[in-house]
């Protein structure tokens, strides 16, 4: 005879879904958010109108995904459009970033998985994007997801 022990868990929804130009000023906060952790705290130049802007203006130049929780903006991913001469359409995943109090909850791995998702619905050849190299967290985070990590 097995013995199994159930664990209840507190389960939290995180819902996914594209950005809109009124999300903007919070995806500024988490902006700021990984530019303090990147040790850049005064790189970010951009605002959130620019965000507007350049999203959702007449030629939007990215895509933006949420994970809200809560009704509350907790991560987000940016990606944009590139082309490979050697492949062909890629997509550029500029930023995935998760609101520090809520890393390890499964937020980052629902936003990757849209990114992924978006990338096989457009048909393009390659999704990348660059790590800084001290970030171990995040590495080992592509790393489990079965990407190939480039020096």
């Amino acid at each position: 005879m097995s013995r199994y022990l159930l664990c209840k868990t507190l389960s939290m929804e995180i819902n996914i879904r594209k950005a809109t130009g009124s999300d903007m000023p919070q995806v500024l906060e988490l902006i700021k958010e990984l530019a303090i952790f990147e040790k850049e705290p005064d790189a970010v130049k951009i605002s959130a109108q620019d965000l507007q802007n350049y999203g959702y203006g007449n030629t939007p130049m990215f895509e933006c995904f949420v994970a809200v929780v809560a009704s509350e903006i907790v991560g987000a991913a940016l990606v944009y459009f590139r082309f490979s001469t050697w492949v062909g359409p890629t997509i550029h995943l500029e930023d995935l970033i998760v609101q520090q109090s809520m890393r390890r909850k499964g937020v980052g791995e629902k936003l990757y998985t849209a990114v992924m998702r978006y990338g096989y619905d457009k048909e393009v050849k390659r999704i990348e994007w660059n790590v800084i190299d001290w970030n171990n967290g995040a590495i080992n985070f592509y790393k489990k997801s079965g990407a190939k990590v480039l020096p």
